[in-house]
């Protein structure tokens, strides 16, 4: 009876996982890309240096605001230590983040901003410059003049919006001879995006250039490109893949702005721990981003960001 008394205070004090570390909560907005699998492992690091452990769940589909809620209340009811999260809508995630700072739960946020100030800390790129780089490229490319198009993620994603705005402000104060006719939605489905830039490339025959503002919508506008043998748009990408390299270097690409997923799960991990260290971590960090070209591929910095070596944090350890 009093080993089941211990056992059961154990459970309850919620600090009992395996060799009673303490447990972080991990919630990106999906988990299949190569992004979110790069998040993944610089959240692992962090986690080793401040000895805890990453609990990751992910919605299936990056659109299921619903099922991303489920899984963060799961964790507030449990009492992790911390959560580190990847709002799939700026506004749907707002109550659940604020009840988890109500529970003593601290919440960092990455990738894309939330409507609330509950959260300690906030990790991402610089979305809206992210979009201004892109479309300073291909200003560049198109000498300023031809019509363009924008294959975006979703409606209320905080991240992709702030690029889509970005892009098109960026292009509208450079050239004023290019024409920005339209902002399609892939809804995180690569095959929505091909079907939504097939659309495009029929309704303007002479689109100019073409801008994907993430990895699924960027996999699906090329996959068009190819279908229509489309070479001449010139296209810029938003998140690398190997295959969005190998489509660069093969010339659909002309080039892709790529972030820093191992250091954004890495900082925006890091601040729970400096918080359970009794440390204040930093309000905001901005994680970085680079634009990648055929020219400036092999660089050091730049194979460091499209090819990290995650598989030692995210290969399985014995216990």
């Amino acid at each position: 009876m009093r080993r089941y008394y211990a056992l059961l205070l154990c459970a309850l004090a919620f600090g009992c996982h395996r060799d009673s570390r303490k447990v972080v909560g991990v919630v990106p907005k999906g988990a299949n890309h190569i992004f979110w699998q790069t998040v993944h492992a610089g959240a692992i690091k962090a986690a080793q240096e401040y000895g805890f452990e990453v609990e990751w769940n992910a919605p299936t589909l990056e659109i299921d605001s619903s099922r991303q809620i489920g899984i963060v209340e799961s964790m507030v009811n449990r009492r992790l230590a911390g959560i580190v999260l990847a709002p799939v809508d700026r506004k749907a995630l707002v109550s659940v983040v604020e009840r988890a700072a109500a529970a003593g739960v601290p919440v960092s946020i990455f990738d894309s901003g939330i409507d609330t100030a509950k959260r300690i800390s906030y990790v991402a790129t610089n979305n809206e410059e992210g979009g201004r780089m892109a479309a300073r490229r291909m200003a560049e490319q198109l000498k300023c003049k031809g019509k363009v198009a924008v294959i975006g993620f979703m409606p209320g994603s905080a991240s992709t919006m702030e690029r889509e705005h970005g892009f098109q402000d960026e292009i509208r104060a450079r050239c004023k001879e290019i024409d920005v006719v339209g902002l399609q939605f892939g809804m995180a489905d690569r095959a929505k995006a091909m079907a939504a830039t097939e659309n495009v490339l029929a309704a303007h025959p002479d689109l100019a250039g073409l801008f994907a503002d993430n990895e699924s919508s960027s996999a699906g506008a090329v996959q068009a490109l190819k279908s229509r043998n489309a070479k001449a748009v010139k296209f810029v990408a938003f998140d690398a893949s190997d295959q969005l390299i190998a489509d660069m270097k093969a010339g659909w690409i002309d080039s892709i702005v790529v972030q820093n997923p191992f250091r954004m799960g890495y900082e925006s991990t890091k601040a729970i721990g400096l918080l359970l260290s009794g440390e204040k971590p930093a309000d905001t960090i901005d994680s970085g981003a680079a634009l990648i070209t055929p020219q400036n591929l092999e660089a050091a910095e730049i194979r460091e960001l499209v090819a990290p070596d995650i598989q030692k944090y995210l290969k399985p350890t014995a216990h």
